[in-house]
C-alpha cells in the first residue's frame, strides 16, 4: 500500500504540476483539450487492441477440439498444452492488456492527426486530378489513414493469436492422414472472418493509396507523374477490387468449408500485385513516358509548380528583370541616400562580447551570443537597432557563491536590455548604446526592467516575500547603495508562476525539481510562487502544442515592458502536388551553426506553411499572448476550432507591438531555398532544370559549405518609392554537383518585414517578397567572388595583415548586399580584436564593393568614396567610426576625436625617412610597436571605463598603422 501511495505521489509531482503551470497562465484548456483527446484515444486503442486479440484468443480456446486427434503431431503438442495450461488465464487477459497498453499508446500520439479530422475546414481549393478540396488531403487523409492502419494491426495480431491458440489445441493440424480435414468448423470460420477483414482493410489501404499518390516524392518533382496517373492510380483501384474480391471468398469458405477458393483469391492479389502494381506501371514508363518524358510529363510538373507557390505563399512574388550595372560613377548613389544612411554596419552576430564587455556590468548577467536586430523610432526617425537583454546567468557566480538560496531566491532575475545604433559606431569602433547602464538610461523611455523569463534563466526560481520581510532579491548592484538594491516579486499584485505556500504543493515540486530545500527552507512561504519553463520558446511550445516554432526569439520594449516576440507556423505534408521541404536542412545556415541562442527548425517535412501566430512572452510576469496572424490559414481554423479560446485577434495587438512584429526568418529561408527552383514557373524550363540557382555559402566561414543567413536592414527595391525594414538574400547559378560554378548573382530576393507601425495599423506591403533577376549572362560579382577580391587586392590584404599583427585578430562581419545605384552593392564591417585576454571586437573599417571597384576605409562615406569617385551622393549617411554618432547617454565616452582618418586608400610616406631599405625596415618595426602599445593601452582603458583614453589610444594607433603602410610601401 505504501508503495502505491509513493508511486501515486511521484506521478502527482508530474501531472499536477503540469496543471498548475497551465493554470496560471490561463491556458488550462489547452492542456484539458489534448489531455482529453489522447485520454479517449488510448482508451479506445486499448479497448480494440485488447479486446480484439482477447476475443480471438478466447474464441479459439473455447472452441476447441473436445478430443484432440490421435496424431503424432498432437502428441507432441500435449506438452506443450500441460504446460501452458496453468498460466493460461494470466497469458489470455495480460497478453491482450500489454498489446492494448502498447496499442492505447500509439493511438493517444494521434491526437493531433485526430482533432484536425474532426474539425476540419475546407481550403476552398480543389486538387487537379480528383476535384476534391485541398481539406480532404490534409485533415481527412490522415485520419483515415490512420484509422484503416490500427485496424489492420488489430486484425494481423488477433489473427497470429488466433492461429496460434487453434494450432495448439488442435484446432488446426498440419500433418494427418491425406484427405483429412485440416481444420475444424469452428476455427475455419474463425480465420475466415478474420482474413476477410484483412483484405477489406487492405482493400481500403490501396483505395486510400490512389489519393495519397498525389503527395508522394519523385524524382524530379513531388505530386503524380504521367506514369501515376495513367497506370498507378488504375493500377490501386484494380488491386482494391481484388481484395475486396478476395474477401468475398473467405467468406464463402466460411460457409462452405473450402479453402481452395481464397487460396486461389490470394494467389490471384500476388500475381496482380505484381503484373498489375509493378510490372503495368513500369511499362508505360519505360516505353511511353521515357521516349517523350519532357511533353509526357510538363502537365503534372505545371501541377507541381502551381500547387509549391499556393502552399509556400509565393504566388505574388513581384519578379522585376534587373540589368544590374556594374560600372561605379560619381554621384550615383544620390537617389538611394535613405538606404546608403541607413546601412547596418554592427554585425549582431559578432558584437555580443562587446556589449558584454561594455555592458555586462557584473559576472552573473550576460548577452545572448547572436543580438537581435529590430527598428525603434528615436527622434522622429525610424532607426535600425541592435538590442540585448541582460539576462541572469548563475554561471557567471564563483563557486563559493553557489548554493541552494543564491541560486533559486536570490539571483533570480536579469535586468534591463541594451541597444545600440545599427549604422553607426562610437570612440573606437565600440557600439553607439542609445540604452544602456543599471537602472537604464537612454531614450527607451520608462520601462519594466526586471527580467524573470528569458532563455537563460535558471531552471527554476521561488519569489515573493511576507509583508514585513526584508527583501533578498537581487535587483541590481549599486555602489550608492552599499553594494546592491534588493528587491521582492509582488506576488500579492502579479502572478508570474504556481503558488507554492502549502505544503502539498511543495512537496510535489520538491519532488519535480528533486530540491527538498523546497520542502524545508523558510524562504518558500504563503506568498511564494515558483517559476519554472521560463525559456519563452519554450512557453509558447506548451501552450500551442499545434505549433512549429521559430528558431530565433528577439526582445522588444513595448508599452513599458520588455517582451519576447515569437513566431508561430501551421505546416502540414498533405498539400496534394506540393513540393516537399526538410525544415531544419531549408533552416540551416551560417548563423544557426555557431549560434546556441538561434536553432535551426526541428526534423520535420512539410508541404505547407503559413505564418499564422504572433506570440509574445511577458519577461517580467511570463503572460503569453497569442495572436491569430493569419486569419485566412485553414490549418489555423482548425485549430482554432479544437482551442476556441487561445488565440487572440489581430484588433488586440497594441501599436507599439506592431511596429516591432517583422517577416520571419525561418520562414523566408524556406521560400529562398524553393525559390531556387521555384522562380521557375514554366515546366518545360523547369524539366531542363538549366535555369535553377542555389543560395550562397557564408563566405566569412572559409571553404565551410553553409549557406549565407538573410539579413535584416532597410533598403529600397528598385519598385519602391521609400526605404523599408526588410530582409534579404541572394542567389547564384546552380553548381550541378560541381565545384568550380560561376559565383555570379542570378538574383536578389527582399521582403517587406514591417508589420506596421506605432497606429497599430499594418503595413500596406508587408510580407510582399520582391526578385531581382538579373541577365542570364551576369556579371555581377557574388558574395564568394566579392570575398575573394577583397582578401586579393593588395591594399587590403596589406592593412589586414598589419591589423593582424601585434596580438590582434581581424574578424569580418556579415557581407550585406543591397540594390543601389542601378546595381548592386556590398558592403562588410571590419572589427578587430585581441588575440588573447580580453577580447571583444571594435568596427575598424569598412569594405564596400561595387562590381569590380573596391573601397577600404575607416568609415562607410569614406569607402564608398573611393569606389564611386569621391562623390557617392550618401550625404548625412556617415555611418563609420564617427563619435559624434554617441547620443550623450554614456557620459565621458565622447572624446570628439575622430578615429576615422583613412589610413588604407594611398598610403602616407610623409612620416618616413626614405633613407633606404633598412630605414624603411627600421621604421616599419617601430610603427608595429607602437601599433601594439596602442592596443594595449586601449583594452586597459577600456577595463578602466576611460574612454578619453581609449579615444587618444585609437589616435596613436590610426597613426602608427599610417606609419607601418608607408613603410610597407617604401619596402615593396
Amino acid at each position: 500500500m505504501l508503495g502505491v501511495i509513493v508511486v501515486l505521489v511521484l506521478i502527482l509531482a508530474q501531472v499536477w504540476t503540469e496543471v498548475l503551470w497551465f493554470d496560471q497562465l490561463g491556458y488550462v484548456g489547452v492542456l484539458r483539450t489534448e489531455w482529453g483527446t489522447r485520454a479517449v484515444l488510448f482508451a479506445l486503442g486499448f479497448l480494440l487492441m485488447a479486446g480484439g486479440v482477447a476475443a480471438s484468443l478466447s474464441f479459439a480456446y473455447r472452441s476447441r477440439p473436445i478430443y484432440a486427434p490421435s496424431t503424432q503431431e498432437q502428441a507432441s503438442l500435449d506438452q506443450y498444452r500441460e504446460a501452458i495450461e496453468p498460466l493460461r488465464r494470466l497469458v489470455m487477459v495480460a497478453g491482450p492488456a500489454v498489446l492494448g497498453l502498447f496499442a492505447g499508446g500509439a493511438a493517444s500520439q494521434q491526437w493531433s492527426t485526430v482533432q484536425l479530422w474532426m474539425n476540419a475546414v475546407p481550403f476552398g481549393e480543389k486538387d487537379p486530378e480528383y476535384g476534391l478540396d485541398i481539406g480532404f488531403y490534409v485533415f481527412t487523409l490522415p485520419g483515415l489513414r490512420f484509422v484503416v492502419s490500427f485496424l489492420m494491426a488489430v486484425v494481423v495480431l488477433s489473427a497470429i493469436g488466433g492461429i496460434a491458440t487453434q494450432y495448439l489445441y488442435g484446432g488446426i493440424r498440419v500433418g494427418g492422414p491425406a484427405g483429412a480435414p485440416r481444420t475444424t468448423p469452428s476455427a475455419r470460420i474463425h480465420l475466415s472472418i478474420l482474413g476477410a477483414a484483412l483484405m477489406l482493410l487492405i482493400g481500403a489501404n490501396y483505395w486510400l493509396d490512389r489519393y495519397s499518390v498525389l503527395t508522394r516524392e519523385g524524382s524530379r518533382f513531388e505530386g503524380a507523374s504521367y506514369t501515376d496517373v495513367n497506370a498507378v492510380i488504375p493500377s490501386k483501384a484494380i488491386l482494391a477490387g481484388v481484395a475486396v474480391f478476395v474477401a468475398i471468398l473467405f467468406v464463402i469458405t466460411a460457409v462452405r468449408g473450402n479453402w481452395r477458393l481464397p487460396a486461389i483469391g490470394l494467389g490471384l492479389m500476388v500475381v496482380a500485385a505484381v503484373a498489375v502494381g509493378g510490372v503495368y506501371p513500369a511499362v508505360v514508363q519505360r516505353f511511353q513516358v521515357t521516349p517523350n518524358q519532357q511533353d509526357a510529363e510538363a502537365p503534372y510538373i505545371q501541377r507541381n509548380i502551381d500547387a509549391t507557390l499556393k502552399a509556400f505563399d509565393l504566388e505574388d512574388v513581384a519578379v522585376q528583370p534587373y540589368e544590374a550595372n556594374v560600372t561605379a560613377e560619381a554621384g550615383q548613389l544620390r537617389a538611394d541616400t535613405d538606404t546608403t544612411a541607413s546601412i547596418r554596419l554592427l554585425d549582431p552576430q559578432i558584437v555580443s562580447p562587446s556589449f558584454r564587455q561594455l555592458q555586462q556590468n557584473k559576472g552573473y548577467y550576460s548577452f545572448a551570443d547572436t543580438l537581435a536586430v529590430d527598428r525603434y523610432e528615436i527622434e522622429g526617425e525610424s532607426q535600425d537597432t541592435v538590442i540585448a537583454v541582460r539576462e541572469l546567468a548563475l554561471d557567471g557566480l564563483s563557486e563559493g557563491q553557489r548554493n541552494w538560496t543564491n541560486d533559486h531566491t536570490v539571483y533570480t532575475h536579469g535586468f534591463g536590455v541594451v541597444a545600440a545604433y545599427g549604422n553607426t559606431t562610437a570612440a573606437g569602433g565600440r557600439p553607439a548604446f542609445w540604452e544602456q547602464g543599471i537602472p537604464s538610461s537612454g531614450q527607451m523611455g520608462e520601462y519594466e526592467e526586471r527580467i524573470y523569463f528569458s532563455p537563460e534563466s535558471p531552471l527554476y526560481s521561488i519569489v515573493g516575500a511576507p509583508d514585513g520581510a526584508r527583501d533578498w532579491e537581487l535587483d541590481y548592484p549599486d555602489d550608492e547603495s552599499g553594494g546592491q538594491v534588493n528587491t521582492s516579486f509582488p506576488t500579492d499584485e502579479v502572478s508570474a508562476g504556481p503558488e507554492i505556500g502549502d505544503p502539498l504543493t511543495k512537496l510535489l515540486y520538491a519532488l519535480k525539481f528533486g530540491s527538498q530545500e523546497i520542502l524545508f527552507s523558510e524562504r518558500v512561504t504563503s506568498e511564494s510562487q515558483i517559476l519554472y519553463d521560463r525559456d519563452p520558446r519554450t512557453r509558447v511550445e506548451k501552450v500551442a502544442p499545434y505549433l512549429t516554432i521559430d528558431g530565433r526569439q528577439y526582445p522588444a520594449v513595448v508599452d513599458g515592458r520588455v517582451v519576447w516576440v515569437i513566431d508561430g507556423y501551421t505546416t502540414s505534408d498533405g498539400y496534394p502536388y506540393a513540393a516537399s521541404r526538410a525544415l531544419d536542412d531549408a533552416t540551416i545556415d551560417s548563423v544557426t551553426q555557431r549560434s546556441e541562442s538561434i536553432d535551426a527548425l526541428l526534423p520535420q517535412t512539410v508541404n505547407y506553411i503559413r505564418n499564422s501566430v504572433k506570440a509574445t512572452v511577458d519577461a517580467y510576469d511570463g503572460t503569453v499572448n497569442l495572436y491569430a496572424w493569419d486569419t485566412e490559414d485553414p490549418v489555423l481554423q482548425a485549430w482554432q476550432d479544437v482551442f476556441p479560446s487561445s488565440l487572440k485577434p489581430v484588433s488586440e495587438i497594441s501599436g507599439d507591438l506592431m511596429s516591432h512584429l517583422r517577416y520571419p526568418e525561418d520562414l523566408f529561408k524556406v521560400q529562398r531555398n524553393l525559390l531556387t527552383r521555384y522562380h521557375v514557373t514554366e515546366a518545360e524550363e523547369f524539366f531542363s532544370g538549366g535555369d535553377f540557382w542555389a543560395n550562397p555559402n557564408d563566405p566569412t566561414l572559409g571553404d565551410a559549405q553553409v549557406p549565407q543567413p538573410p539579413y535584416y536592414l532597410t533598403l529600397k527595391m528598385p519598385d519602391q518609392e521609400r526605404a523599408t525594414f526588410s530582409l534579404m538574400s541572394t542567389f547564384i547559378p546552380a553548381s550541378g554537383g560541381t565545384t568550380n560554378a560561376r559565383n555570379v548573382l542570378s538574383g536578389f530576393l527582399a521582403v517587406d518585414a514591417e508589420a506596421g507601425d506605432q497606429a497599430g495599423e499594418p503595413a500596406e506591403g508587408y510580407g510582399q517578397l520582391r526578385l531581382l533577376e538579373l541577365p542570364r549572362d551576369s556579371t555581377v560579382p557574388g558574395p564568394g567572388q566579392v570575398n575573394n577580391n577583397f582578401d586579393s587586392n593588395p591594399t587590403v590584404s596589406t592593412e589586414l595583415n598589419l591589423l593582424a599583427q601585434q596580438n590582434s585578430t581581424v574578424v569580418r562581419g556579415n557581407l550585406l548586399t543591397l540594390p543601389v545605384g542601378g546595381g548592386l552593392l556590398y558592403v562588410q564591417p571590419v572589427y578587430v580584436q585581441s588575440s588573447a585576454g580580453t577580447r571583444f571586437p571594435l568596427l575598424q573599417k569598412v569594405l564596400v564593393a561595387f562590381g569590380d571597384e573596391i573601397g577600404f576605409a575607416n568609415t562607410l562615406d569614406e569607402a564608398l568614396d573611393q569606389v564611386f569617385d569621391g562623390d557617392a551622393g550618401a550625404e548625412g549617411g556617415d555611418a563609420g567610426t564617427d563619435p559624434g554618432a554617441d547620443t550623450g547617454t554614456d557620459p565621458g565616452t565622447d572624446t570628439g576625436t575622430d578615429p576615422g582618418t583613412d589610413t588604407g586608400a594611398e598610403p602616407d610616406t610623409g612620416g618616413g625617412t626614405g633613407g633606404g631599405a633598412a630605414d624603411a625596415r627600421t621604421r616599419l618595426d617601430t610603427a608595429l610597436t607602437e601599433a601594439r602599445e596602442a592596443i594595449e593601452r586601449g583594452e586597459a582603458a577600456l577595463a578602466a571605463g576611460d574612454f578619453a583614453a581609449y579615444g587618444e589610444a585609437q589616435d596613436a594607433l590610426d597613426a602608427a598603422l599610417a606609419d607601418a603602410i608607408a613603410a610597407e610601401a617604401e619596402l615593396d
